[in-house]
């Protein structure tokens, strides 16, 4: 019976033609969103680990309540012993201590005069030490436009729209002017020995990256620092493994004596919590369910359609069939059949088709660039699709089942068919 159905189908394609078009449609554009929803989703999420939240964050509670506005004098002490606990509690993950800072930069001219001056976003970052995992989080080498990497402590980074904007020389002499933990101002001479370009306008817009040891010494944060950032190895966050883990430093930390100001206690935070990140990824999820029970819907009315469209050019043909003894029941469940075939090969192609743009979208994404010109959120200039394990099944399932939906509901129409009545039909 399913050989026969089959040849049916694909030698009268007014029967399968539209509807198998209309599903291979359907679910490639959903396989597409899907794909793109999450790639968004991965972009900013990695983003936001490795210039603000890393997948863990130690902060001090104050700065964790204040986020980004939070200033150099909420700062964790003993810096190198939370560390290296913590390195050796979660050797799994990579622990790397930031400071985070403003400022201005300020260029000499020939005199010695200020030439110009701008305002900088500071980020101090352990560069210097063998087996540092910075430069892979933050994928430095790659970053780098013009110049090297710093060498030496007193040697820095800078945005290269910013070098440019400023009209500097790699190798010039700069001085960073801003204030120290304690509220005092702070100046030192920094050298720029390189631009970067990370892709990811917030940062690009005004990025100084200096080794943390030269930013302590200006600030006067001996052996203490903003915040220690975990990463988990692959550099896939993942919420339940570091909410738990960061329910475990919080109890253990309760435990202990508090400093004199709770501000200063040390807490730490998963990057879903971060202010903003979790109405984000909630939107995304909304969005992916909304795509999908859309599709569903639209599908249906559509194929249900095509269906009574079917039914009506099929009318003779079903009447024969009634009248020759076929039972109804029989009837209809050749038509879900038939649905069924045209609805897992549309899935197939659809899915396919979908994952073929995905992946193009993937490899070369989309440049956002500029519409980004003067956002804040930490999110890259070129947005990619990401293919997962759910862009397999998102078109794929609901394209089957919107297709049975729409042949079940159009083909009730055979059971209101009065069978003493066929004879005066075919007459008619």
């Amino acid at each position: 019976m399913i050989r026969f159905l089959l040849k049916g189908l694909v030698r009268d394609r007014s029967r399968s033609l539209f509807p198998l078009l209309t599903v291979i449609a359907g679910v490639s554009l959903t396989v597409v969103g899907y794909s793109w929803v999450r790639g968004t989703e991965s972009e900013l999420l990695h983003a936001s680990a490795a210039f603000s939240t890393g997948h863990v964050k130690v902060a001090p509670r104050g700065a964790a309540a204040e986020s980004d506005t939070a200033s150099s004098e909420l700062a964790l002490d003993h810096a190198g012993a939370l560390v290296g606990g913590l390195r050796r509690r979660h050797p799994s993950l990579g622990w790397t201590p930031r400071i985070r800072f403003g400022g201005l930069l300020d260029v000499p001219d020939e005199a010695g005069e200020t030439k110009v001056q701008a305002p900088v976003a500071g980020l101090a970052v352990d560069l210097l030490s063998s087996g540092s995992p910075e430069p892979r989080i933050l994928n430095v080498g790659r970053a780098i436009v013009k110049g090297r990497l710093p060498a030496m402590a007193d040697e820095v980074l800078v945005s290269d729209q910013l070098f440019g904007r400023l009209g500097l020389r790699l190798g010039e002499t700069a001085t960073l002017i801003s204030t120290t933990r304690f509220g005092s101002v702070a100046t030192a001479n920094l050298r720029i020995v390189g631009t970067v370009r990370f892709g990811v306008s917030a940062v690009d817009r005004g990025a100084l990256l200096a080794d943390v040891t030269v930013i302590q010494r200006v600030l006067d944060m001996d052996d203490a620092v903003s915040e220690v950032l975990g990463f988990f190895p692959d550099q896939i966050y993942r919420d339940p493994e570091a909410r738990a883990l960061a329910e475990a430093f919080n109890a253990a930390a309760a435990s202990r004596p508090a400093p004199a100001d709770p501000d200063l206690a040390a807490v730490m935070r998963p990057l879903r919590d971060d202010p903003g990140l979790a109405t984000i990824l909630d939107l995304t999820a909304v969005l992916t369910r909304a795509l999908i029970a859309v599709f569903v819907f639209v599908m249906s009315i559509v194929l249900w359609n095509a269906g009574l469209m079917g039914s009506l050019r099929r009318y003779g043909e079903i009447g024969i069939r009634l009248a020759v003894g076929e039972q109804k029941g029989h009837v209809y469940r050749t038509l879900v059949a038939e649905s069924l075939m045209i609805g897992v090969a549309g899935s197939i192609a659809g899915t396919l088709a979908g994952l073929a743009v995905s992946y193009y979208l993937q490899e070369h994404g989309v440049n956002i660039a500029p519409f980004l010109k003067n956002a804040s959120m930490l999110i890259s200039d070129v947005l990619r699709a990401r293919i997962t394990p759910g862009s397999l099944v998102v078109g794929f399932v609901p394209g089957v089942l919107s297709t049975l939906l729409g042949a079940s509901i159009s083909g009730a129409g055979i059971y209101r068919r009065q069978t003493a009545r066929l004879m005066k039909e075919f007459e008619a």
